[in-house]
């Protein structure tokens, strides 16, 4: 089987201009004595918005590899992908993220449903899982429900999975999602998870839950950290005892999705990881579109001015560039300045106002989520739009490493 390493970060590049830039922050942190995976990821609907394809991430992240001379495994993944949508990724793809959130609580059947609850009656009573404090008491009536909410959601994720070995054998990554639902998963629900992707023959190396508080697009988490850091701790207990029980992969590790600029988390997660001897799986893929426009904008003229059109161009179509991602941002629409007030803006202020520093006056979380979702702007921009980010490579290139080696590399993986 592929193996993912211990610690691997989702590394999107909705362009696909700043795979070099990317993979020099990673080789930063490699001087720094930690190994991270890259893993280059886009979504379906990232591709249809942007008019790529799957092959363009496998083309960038190639030209990367051989540009840094990266000699360490590094992944394409087919990110969010579903049944319906996995085939257009198998060539280019050998990570895959399989999001089967739609189907949470969908009917699995009573049948199923008994024969599950049947095959695990072992683990009724007290159960000792290593690192959580107090043993976890387990009733069937427990079961019953992780079954009736889950079991559906993970059947589906085998067929997606078995669509891909089909294709692909041994040669893939195989991430399970569950992030993007309604409220948090809890640690036994987990628990039951891990035993349902064991029996859908499922080779998970990482699991993505949807973890306590909000993970809004770009922006700061928001929640009690010291609350997400208990559930992470007990989470990375659960895989390690599912590890042994379910026969998983020794490697099956956390994922956690929306990852970027989640600041107060970092250090929890770290301890946490430490304790453990855990990896872990990050995504922060929209932060670097973030930095391209940081860069134009401090580049002056034409790149400033494009900053500025995809500002007032995202303004005005809110409506429609913020609806595939209503539950993942929280935008005071009263509060975003108008166009007029942004085109006087220098570029420096621009920058200022778009880069994610609470430190500065100037920050502006709501106009930071809304260019976050405003790429399509951008993207319809074509060649004007990346003949800026080809022509200003150095001084873009520059904020991306940046801003993922000392805003996300070096807190989470090197405390500092």
């Amino acid at each position: 089987m592929m193996q993912l390493p211990k610690y691997s970060m989702g590394v999107g590049d909705r362009f696909a201009h700043e795979g070099e830039a990317q993979l020099d922050a990673v080789l930063q942190a490699q001087r720094e004595g930690v190994e991270i995976a890259p893993v280059w990821n886009k979504s379906h609907r990232e591709h249809t918005i942007v008019g790529s394809r799957p092959a363009d991430v496998r083309a960038e992240a190639d030209r990367a590899v051989a540009a840094r001379h990266w000699k360490l495994p590094y992944f394409v993944d087919a990110d969010h992908i579903s049944l319906k949508t996995v085939d257009g990724f198998l060539e280019a793809s050998d990570f895959f993220t399989l999001d089967v959130a739609d189907w949470i609580g969908r009917d699995a059947g009573d049948a199923a449903i008994e024969a599950f609850v049947g095959r695990h009656e072992s683990l009724i009573g007290s159960l000792t899982i290593a690192g959580i404090e107090r043993p976890v008491t387990i009733s069937r009536p427990m079961i019953v429900e992780a079954a009736r909410k889950f079991l559906a959601a993970i059947h589906e994720a085998g067929e997606i999975h078995r669509r891909i070995e089909a294709v692909k054998g041994d040669r893939a990554v195989i991430e399970v999602s569950l992030d993007e639902t309604d409220r948090p998963q809890t640690p036994l629900e987990l628990l039951m998870i891990l035993s349902m992707v064991s029996e859908e023959n499922i080779p998970a190396q990482t699991i993505a839950p949807r973890f306590a508080g909000r993970f809004n697009k770009g922006v700061e988490y928001v929640g009690d950290p010291a609350e997400f850091g208990r559930q992470f701790h007990d989470d990375l207990a659960v895989v390690a005892f599912a590890v042994e029980r379910f026969a998983l992969p020794k490697n099956l590790k956390l994922s956690v999705h929306s990852g970027s600029d989640k600041f107060a988390i970092y250090g929890p997660m770290r301890e946490a990881m430490r304790q453990f001897g855990a990896g872990v799986h990050l995504k922060t893929a929209g932060t670097t579109w973030l930095e391209e426009l940081i860069g134009l904008a401090a580049a002056g003229d034409e790149g400033l001015q494009i900053a500025k059109d995809v500002y007032r161009g995202a303004f005005g179509r809110f409506d429609e560039l913020c609806a595939p991602y209503a539950t993942v941002i929280d935008i005071e629409r009263a509060k975003l300045p108008a166009p007029d007030v942004v085109d006087r803006w220098n570029g420096e202020t621009f920058a200022a106002a778009l880069r994610h520093d609470a430190s500065c006056p100037t920050y502006d979380p709501n106009v930071r989520q809304l260019l976050h979702v405003g790429y399509k702007v951008a993207a319809e921009m074509g060649r004007r739009f990346t003949d800026a980010l080809e022509q200003h490579a150095k001084v873009v290139g520059d904020h991306v490493t940046q801003n993922l080696y000392e805003r996300h590399i070096r807190p989470l993986f090197l405390g500092k």
